[in-house]
Formats: C-alpha cells, sequence, structure tokens
C-alpha cells in the first residue's frame, strides 16, 4: 500500500509490526562502549563503540532514508554534513560548483578550507558553466535566503553527462516538500536543525545517498573525524518526524498569506516566496517541489525599519534558523551574509494564520510611523 505523507512521516524508521510491551519509538541508548565478546572480540552486526555503532542514530538514519529515498548517514551539524560531503568526495585538482546565493557558510568553508580544489560559482537561477572537468555540483534549492529556485533534474542530467556527481541541500523543502534523488541527484544533504525536525531544540545533519559506495565513503569520513551525532539528539530527531507534514502544512499555509500581505506593502521593496505565481521561481517551484515551505524574504527600506518592526511585533521572535513551531525573522546582514541592510528572512511558525498576519501587520505599521 502507498501512504500519504502524514502517515510515512509518523511509522518512518519504526518496526513494523510493533512488538508487545515495546514503547513506538524506544528510547536513546547511551553508550561509549558496549560490551564485547571477551574472547572472539568485534564482531560484524553487534555494536562496539560508540562513534560508529549505535541503535539509536542507525533508527534515525533509517527514518530520514525512507522519506528521502535513499542510504542514510547522519552527522552531528547540517555544516558537518556539507563538509563532509566536499572534503570526502573532493581531491586535490578537483574542481565544485557551488552556489553563489546559498548558505554562506557552506561557499565560504568552500573557498577556504579545500586546498588545491577550483572553486566555482554559479546562481542558483543560472547561468552556469560548463559541467566539463568539473567532479561534484552543489546545489541549494530554494536557495538561502534569496529563495531562488533550479532545476534539478536538467542540471543533474547536464552534470552526469560531463561525469560530475550531483549533491542537493535539501535544508529549506524538507523531503516532504522536494525529493532531489529521485530528480537525479546523487547526494542529499541537509541541516536537520530547521523544518525536519522544527522544535528549535537540537542541531544535527545528514547526507543522504543513491548508492551505498558513496553512503560508505561518508559514513568512513564520520568515524575517523568524529562528527556523528549524540543519541538524545537522534531520539529527539526521530520523534520530531511524525509532525512533519502538520506543521509543513500550516507553515506553508501561513507564509502564503504572509507573503501576499507583504506584496501590497508599499515600504516593502521585494517579497519572495516560490508559491506565489508572481514569484519569479514558480515555475520551476510548481513542477518540481511537492509543497511551498515557510520560508518568506522580504526587503524592508533600512535597518532602522527592521529593528523597528521585530521589536513591535509580538509573535516574530528575532533568531536566525528557520523552520521552528514558533514564527520568527532575521536581518540577513548582520551575519556577514552578502545582503541589502534591509532584507528580512521570516520563518513562518505555525500560528493561527489570522493572528499572524494580523501581526505582521500591526508591527509593520508600526514600524513605518517609526520609520517616519
Amino acid at each position: 500500500m502507498t501512504f500519504g505523507d502524514s502517515t510515512r512521516s509518523v511509522r518512518a524508521g519504526s518496526a513494523s509490526p510493533g512488538q508487545p510491551g515495546q514503547p513506538f519509538l524506544p528510547g536513546p541508548v547511551f553508550a561509549a562502549p558496549y560490551h564485547l565478546d571477551p574472547v572472539a572480540g568485534p564482531q560484524p552486526g553487534v555494536d562496539g563503540y560508540g562513534r560508529t555503532d549505535n541503535p539509536t542514530l542507525r533508527a534515525l538514519e533509517s527514518a530520514i532514508g525512507d522519506l528521502e529515498g535513499g542510504e542514510c548517514v547522519a552527522f552531528s551539524s547540517g555544516m558537518a554534513a556539507v563538509s563532509a560531503v566536499l572534503l570526502a568526495l573532493l581531491r586535490p585538482g578537483d574542481t565544485v560548483v557551488v552556489p553563489a546565493d546559498g548558505y554562506f557558510l557552506a561557499r565560504a568553508f568552500a573557498q577556504e578550507s579545500l586546498p588545491g580544489v577550483r572553486v566555482l560559482l554559479a546562481p542558483t537561477a543560472g547561468p552556469y558553466p560548463s559541467f566539463d572537468g568539473v567532479q561534484l555540483v552543489l546545489l541549494e534549492t530554494p536557495a538561502n535566503p534569496g529563495l531562488d529556485v533550479c532545476d534539478i533534474a536538467s542540471l543533474a542530467a547536464q552534470a552526469h553527462e560531463a561525469g560530475a556527481l550531483v549533491a542537493v541541500d535539501n535544508t529549506t523543502p524538507t523531503p516532504l516538500g522536494q525529493r532531489p534523488l529521485e530528480l537525479g541527484a546523487d547526494l542529499s544533504v541537509a541541516s536537520a536543525s530547521k523544518a525536519l525536525t522544527g522544535h528549535s531544540d537540537l542541531v544535527l545533519g545528514y547526507v543522504c545517498a543513491t548508492s551505498s559506495e558513496l553512503a560508505g565513503r561518508l559514513r568512513t569520513w564520520r568515524a575517523r573525524t568524529g562528527g556523528v551525532p549524540g543519541p538524545f539528539e537522534a531520539w529527539l530527531a526521530h520523534r520530531s518526524l511524525g509532525t512533519l507534514d502538520l506543521r509543513l502544512r500550516r507553515q506553508s499555509e501561513n507564509a502564503a498569506a504572509v507573503a501576499e500581505l507583504l506584496a501590497g506593502r508599499p515600504e516593502v521593496s521585494s517579497v519572495r516566496w516560490p508559491g506565489r505565481p508572481a514569484d519569479p521561481a514558480y515555475r520551476i517551484a510548481s513542477r518540481q517541489m511537492r509543497r511551498i515551505p515557510g520560508i518568506v524574504t522580504f526587503t524592508l527600506p533600512s535597518k532602522a525599519h527592521v529593528d523597528a518592526f521585530l521589536t513591535t511585533s509580538e509573535l516574530i521572535a528575532a533568531a536566525t534558523s528557520f523552520g521552528g513551531l514558533h514564527s520568527s525573522a532575521d536581518r540577513r546582514a548582520q551575519w556577514g551574509d552578502d545582503a541589502p541592510e534591509g532584507l528580512v528572512r521570516l520563518s513562518c511558525g505555525i500560528e493561527d494564520t489570522q493572528d499572524l498576519v494580523a501581526d505582521v501587520t500591526a508591527a509593520l505599521d508600526a514600524a513605518a510611523r517609526t520609520a517616519a
């Protein structure tokens, strides 16, 4: 039987049928060393040491793999996952293409921490360079924070024809919003700290691969470098997956309403949300994505205007990251991102839509009076 998103999210990584007397989701297993056979020593398939072996982590990886459609390797953060892809798969003399407008720390890492690797920058919406001589193409779609979108299937086909691997940062849409591996990517990489787990209470990352060979290379890299999640974080993440569909649905509804409100405000010079027919990314996003995430990016006239907006709002917390239950926003320029002073990335939470719209309206009105 083919199940819907909410059913898949609730049951991802769970044993079926359940065993009498056992919980729906077993609690985290805390262990550094495990008991070994005193004579035979380490045995295949038997847990031996916590950096490489943990049943709680395996359950989470099984769950995310179910949703992404590939073999999952979890990491201690999204940046640990991105850096693992770049460092484990590239060698001096290789060439990698990275987003010019994606998450700025991933771009900075590629440019500063890959000795001997040539780094080419390409805007998410294009144009792209020739992939001849390229070993890896890293995409981020929708891009963070500008929310441009690229055609994964088309770019993956071009990259594979040239002999390159394709990795897609799937943080913003999550596997319920977009399935890069089905669209031709070799790897789907993400920060699970954000919408996937959605409760703003853990830091986690992962990579899903289409082949066991690629997953094995990443798993070996993780074992050697130590970027493994703790069992409690893995358990929290698995617990959070059950509400993923419900959370994303409300966040997307809220983003649609907020984007329409912002588009009608005279002080807002730009609004980006790929679900709006007027958005430049709408055509590709509506074809490629299964749902549009709850992120809206917009531009106010100045830093002072943003400050007044965030200070006045009752429902929007000033915070970085995104995808949580609570609506939050940050002014991207404060992080050293290459962004206009008034650019705001707003992450819509799961508040009642009418309450959030009313709050954003009131905060914008108050900010306009203050700026005047």
